[in-house]
């Protein structure tokens, strides 16, 4: 029989964390853990206000749903995800349950996510680290000064004058606005032949305002809040030439597998992203690296107060432990 726990946590951030949404020097997290014969699964989400995630209503759910969780016997992860999908679940909880029994499953095989899945594990792309918005000479400091190779920037608002610095800059930047650009904005940088020097630029609109997006421009357009799961993918198609999926929006590493293996039919490139997260949540992101064009996996990089072990971001290099299930230990405090 399987035990479900769930602890709530503070994850303290190494400096202050600015974007358009705001400025944030902690984020709270959920903790999931599911065992059974003495092996550990660990899951993860976190609380995103622009999200509007309340993670003690997650509590609450996860108490009334227990009885049922723990009553399932040991199933594929797959199989097991359906049954999760019919409980109803908020994105952001599915996907720490999901990925919690992902790593329970392989550590009762004895097999890594990796082996379970026969996905790709060499010459894994780099992750990105992120940019706080700042002023853009302590902006263009920051990346002078990093050992990263990749840079995602954060901006609130569009400055042309901003855009020519970092246009200047010898390595490999994108811009994400979170969000702020308008409409105005999105055309400069379209017709813009030099933008196409921007590895890519991330969520320009608030949801649903991307009619403005051409597709075939000199922007690699990418959608982040736009794209939440594999529905959004079709509407899309006119507008993005890239999407971000992040495992929290999509309800997990299952429903991600499958959203990958589309994107990837329609012609998309694909990054596998990240919220500030502890070790627990950038290790599973970090076993999709190998089927993506770009990774933006710094959340536990940018964290104080991790509290667990297993694959993990060095200067941008992504290394997997190749222990079994996500390769999730949490430390002993």
């Amino acid at each position: 029989m399987m035990e479900l726990r769930c602890e709530l946590k503070k994850l303290h951030l190494k400096e202050t964390f600015s974007i358009a949404y705001g400025n944030y020097n902690h984020r709270d997290a959920l903790l999931i853990e599911l065992s059974h014969q003495n092996n550990k699964g660990y899951g993860e989400c976190v609380a995103i206000d622009y999200y509007q995630i309340d993670l003690k209503s997650f509590v609450s759910k996860l108490k009334e749903i227990q009885h049922k969780i723990e009553a399932q016997k040991i199933i594929h992860p797959k199989e097991f995800f359906r049954f999760l999908f019919s409980l109803n679940l908020h994105p952001f909880l599915l996907s720490a349950l999901d990925c919690a029994y992902w790593d329970l499953f392989g550590k009762l095989e004895n097999k890594s996510f990796i082996e379970l899945n026969q996905l790709p594990s060499d010459n894994l792309v780099e992750s990105s680290i992120t940019i706080s918005v700042a002023d853009i000479e302590q902006q263009i400091q920051k990346i002078e000064k990093s050992n990263w190779n990749q840079f995602k920037v954060k901006c609130k608002g569009l400055d042309k004058n901003h855009v020519e610095k970092l246009l200047e800059v010898d390595r490999n930047i994108a811009l994400d606005s979170n969000a702020s650009f308008s409409d105005e904005d999105c055309i400069w940088l379209q017709e813009n032949v030099d933008i196409q020097k921007f590895s890519y630029l991330e969520q320009p609109r608030p949801i649903g305002h991307y009619q403005v997006l051409k597709k075939e421009s000199f922007a690699n357009w990418m959608a982040d809040e736009d794209c939440q799961n594999i529905d959004s993918l079709r509407k899309l198609i006119p507008y993005y030439k890239s999407i971000n999926i992040k495992l929290m929006k999509c309800g997990g590493l299952t429903p991600a597998l499958e959203m990958i293996k589309k994107a990837k039919e329609l012609n998309y490139k694909v990054m596998i992203g990240c919220m500030t997260e502890s070790t627990v949540g950038i290790s599973a992101g970090c076993l999709l690296a190998g089927l993506v064009d770009f990774a933006d996996l710094d959340g536990a990089t940018l964290i104080s107060t991790d509290y667990a072990t297993g694959n993990f971001v060095e200067n941008g290099k992504i290394i997997l432990s190749g222990k079994p299930g996500l390769g999730v230990e949490l430390i002993k405090i």
